[in-house]
């Protein structure tokens, strides 16, 4: 018998999920880690759990995770799901146990058995820490948000930013580099708002672990990326330089109408810092297409985005409101415009993508390889090297691009 996790959405889900892993111990178990940040992410969840139920009849089905949180009375009431675990219940040993009828605690409705609390008051996690592919490793640094999105419930979902302790986060990388990892992703909800500073954070990390030889960074609010972060891209090499904006629209009405403490010149300046700061830099970022309210002219400045801010990775999102959120109370624009919208910004940012990839031809990067000849260069561009070996790591002279893949060879 073995416990099995489903992972949908962020990066600190799969952290997380390693970590209920070996919580749960040996059992005929799946836990099904659940994601909100979108109506269509809480739809696949929804899929997810009657997937498993039908290829693990026996099983116990546990839902935890954002969507379980928010909503915990819709996921109890479907008959596939055992029980549905909170956000802060997720971290405890006995929330995966079987529990004897008797002691079942429920909502009176006959349906699963629930143990959500109330996440604004929940005690700080614990660090997570666990692999997706045993080479690269997700360490959480921080949880919650204090920011109020008007798009956004994932605030209500993890609680208010909630820093962990340096010594924890240290001994987590520790942990994660004996046990193989050869890259370490810092992550968590909002870590640009680590206490004391992110930068600051990665410097000590840095300084005090020697054997971190890459260090990477998941989503960063630009608004929040601070002097020590700068400083720590243009002089140290172990700090990889790809970096993930979330910036979501690149006009400044709509960026207000979001509640994002940015605006669309300030989006432009950070990414102009970074890549000043270092020349092989390269930029992810999150739009959102048909932002309620969204005219013709605000979408183009969006679309404009992804040029002026040379957007090699943009992660498109058409627009889907979240019930109780300011944005849903806001005039929507059509579903086809907002598909159509979304369409056009996927197209750009895949033309961007195309030209970044046939740039690199000829050129030489570190790559790192995760899995049957696949891993990621510095800049996170996906590449193939022939014969190599899950963790082998080195500089790489790119020869090819195979679809989205560059093909490479070690030196």
């Amino acid at each position: 018998m073995t416990v099995e996790t489903i992972t949908l959405g962020c990066r600190l889900n799969f952290a997380e999920s390693e970590m209920m892993r070996g919580l749960a111990g040996d059992g005929d178990l799946t836990i099904v880690n659940s994601c909100a940040v979108t109506s269509e992410a809480v739809r696949q969840t929804r899929q997810a759990i009657r997937r498993v139920r039908r290829e693990r009849p026996t099983a116990r089905l546990i839902v935890t995770g954002c969507a379980a949180q928010l909503d915990p009375l819709a996921f109890a009431a479907m008959p596939e799901v055992d029980r549905v675990v909170g956000n802060a219940e997720k971290y405890l040993h006995g929330s995966f146990l079987p529990a004897p009828p008797s002691t079942v605690p429920t909502d009176g409705s006959g349906g699963a058995e629930i143990r959500v609390g109330d996440i604004m008051t929940s005690s700080p996690p614990p660090v997570a820490a666990g692999f997706l592919s045993r080479v690269r490793s997700f360490v959480a640094v921080q949880s919650g948000c204090d920011h109020r999105c008007t798009f956004c419930t994932i605030w209500t979902a993890r609680g208010p930013s909630r820093s962990l302790p340096y010594g924890a986060i240290r001994r987590a990388v520790e942990h994660e580099l004996g046990a193989g990892a050869r890259e370490i992703v810092l992550t968590g909800v909002d870590i640009t708002s680590y206490e004391h500073g992110l930068g600051k954070l990665c410097q000590r990390l840095l300084t005090d672990l020697p054997s971190l030889r890459r260090l990477r960074l998941s989503s960063l609010d630009s608004i929040e990326v601070d002097n020590a972060l700068i400083e720590l891209v243009a002089g140290e090499p172990r700090l990889l330089p790809h970096f993930h904006l979330s910036l979501q629209a690149g006009d400044d009405l709509t960026l207000k109408r979001m509640k994002r403490r940015h605006s669309r010149a300030q989006a432009v300046a950070v990414v102009e810092q970074l890549k000043a700061a270092r020349g092989d830099v390269t930029i992810g970022a999150d739009l959102i297409a048909g932002f309620p309210t969204e005219s013709e002219a605000s979408a183009a400045n969006t679309l404009a985005l992804i040029e002026d801010c040379g957007i090699v990775a943009g992660h498109v999102f058409p627009f889907s409101a979240r019930p109780g959120t300011p944005a849903a109370r806001m005039p929507q624009v059509p579903h086809d415009i907002i598909k159509a919208r979304a369409a056009r910004l996927r197209e750009a940012a895949a033309a961007k993508r195309s030209a970044w990839m046939a740039s690199l031809i000829g050129t030489r990067q570190t790559v790192l390889i995760e899995n049957n000849e696949k891993g990621h260069s510095d800049g996170f561009a996906p590449v193939r090297i022939p014969g190599a070996t899950r963790g082998a790591c080195g500089p790489a002279l790119f020869t090819a691009v195979d679809g989205d893949t560059l093909v490479g060879t070690f030196e």
